[in-house]
């Protein structure tokens, strides 16, 4: 029995090159195209499309910010995007290692009474003093996150004794209660920059950042640090490896 032939449909520019743009991005990411992208004539011989469909998908890439064209120079990366990994529990000095140096500006270090909803995720009762630190974090120059983190009373004690400057908390919190860390459950969504936000990780009002809720726990089970993460999502990209489960 053989198959019919599937029927063509007939999709818009506009659909085609929201297809090209994807793949290119992607490109983009994985570092290809130092010496800037093929020309328009080359990638529609590879993307099987028009020239117009592939101006289209430039289109949206330089919107972006991610592409810079000229009419002598060509098309370039403008920017590159740092990858994050998903499936790893690591601390930003960590991950990003072998981009360059990160370090802290301390922008609050106080014990607060737990808002109950902290409480409850950190296994306290409600009003339970907890030790609250807000930091922004560069790689380099550049202003990455705006981390706003909450602590168990024992353990923020301690951490708040040592140089959070230049210190990973996680890497703090290892090295200080005698345990590993063993696991974090974290929600991932991206969100309007509020102002204050936006002025504070120098992107646009409104502009959309990745907001990171992670809850860790030591190696024992216990949840010891609450985390709410604004990471710019025009210099970041989250990826991971995923593996389906027998169930």
């Amino acid at each position: 029995m053989s198959l019919a032939e599937p029927t063509p449909i007939r999709r818009a520019r506009a659909d085609r090159a929201r297809q090209v743009a994807d793949v290119l991005r992607h490109q983009i990411y994985a570092g290809a195209y130092d010496d800037g992208l093929p020309t328009e004539q080359a990638l529609a011989a590879e993307f099987f499309v028009s020239r117009n469909t592939v101006r289209e998908a430039l289109a949206v890439l330089k919107n972006e910010g991610l592409i810079e064209r000229g009419p002598k120079v060509g098309t370039h990366v403008a920017v590159r995007k740092f990858t994050h990994g998903l499936d790893a529990l690591a601390g930003l000095k960590e991950t990003f290692k072998g981009y360059g140096e990160v370090r802290n500006e301390v922008r609050a270090v106080q014990e607060l009474a737990a808002p109950p909803a902290v409480a409850r995720r950190l296994h306290l009762g409600a009003g339970t003093p907890v030790v609250f630190i807000e930091r922004l974090r560069y790689l380099g120059d550049l202003p990455l996150s705006l981390d706003l983190t909450y602590l168990a009373p024992d353990i923020g004690a301690e951490v708040v004794r040592h140089p959070l400057e230049s210190n990973d908390i996680f890497a703090l919190i290892e090295q200080l209660s005698g345990h590993r860390l063993g696991s974090a459950d974290l929600a991932l969504e991206a969100i309007p920059a509020d102002p204050h936000s936006a002025a504070t990780l120098q992107v646009p009002d409104g502009a959309p950042v990745l907001m990171l809720e992670r809850l860790t726990h030591l190696d024992d089970g216990r949840p010891v640090d609450l985390e709410y993460i604004r990471m710019r999502g025009d210099r970041i990209t989250m990826r991971g490896s995923l593996t389906r489960s027998d169930s």
